[in-house]
């Protein structure tokens, strides 16, 4: 593919996530057919499964977009540490403030109810993020990998929580619920590899 083949199927692409998006605020999934999507994108059928074999593949696509841009935004935020305190609210405030500037992505992924395995994905991705580049400083007696598990998977009630209260609270005030949970499991993690 030549530079602007490149270009015109990211932008074709682009153009089909942002319409699916727009499409999914009016209606469910399952109401939604590809016709649709390609008329609010400017393209056709062919286009479309030139890209994607369904719906539920440009939704996967979107979601992984955002998963990927998360937590690049969350890894920035420690990447010039050698370590923090549980204690920080600003461990958990990057989470909390890209779920916030997209909330309604967010709000699909996290319910989990569009597609089914979202919530998983979301949970993975931050636990991608604490396997390999986080430690704990102290001992204990739960493996880390299990004890990974639990504060990410339990965050993600945390999140679910929030959305049901329609983000009424902010970023900040999340951040800090949050950093109290945690702070009652573990003390100071080290990050592990530099960026």
């Amino acid at each position: 593919m030549t530079n602007n083949e490149d270009r015109r199927a990211a932008r074709t692409q682009k153009n089909l996530k942002k319409a699916l998006l727009q499409l999914l605020k009016e209606k469910d999934l399952k109401d939604i057919s590809i016709t649709e999507v390609t008329q609010y994108a400017h393209c056709n059928r062919v286009t479309f499964y030139s890209h994607y074999k369904d719906l539920q593949e440009l939704l996967t696509s979107i979601f992984d977009d955002y998963l990927k841009d998360l937590t690049d935004y969350f890894r920035k935020t420690f990447k010039n540490l050698e370590r923090f305190s549980s204690n920080d609210e600003q461990r958990h405030l990057p989470i909390f403030e890209f779920i916030y500037q997209n909330q309604f992505v967010f709000s699909l992924i996290l319910k989990g109810e569009v597609l089914p395995g979202s919530q998983n994905q979301f949970c993975e991705s931050l636990v991608q993020i604490s396997t390999n580049e986080l430690t704990l400083e102290e001992k204990t007696d739960i493996e880390i990998p299990a004890l990974n598990y639990f504060t990410t998977y339990g965050s993600l009630g945390f999140f679910i929580y929030w959305i049901q209260q329609d983000f009424k609270d902010s970023p900040e005030v999340m951040a800090k619920k949050l950093t109290y949970l945690q702070g009652k499991m573990f003390n100071e993690a080290v990050v592990r590899n530099k960026h």
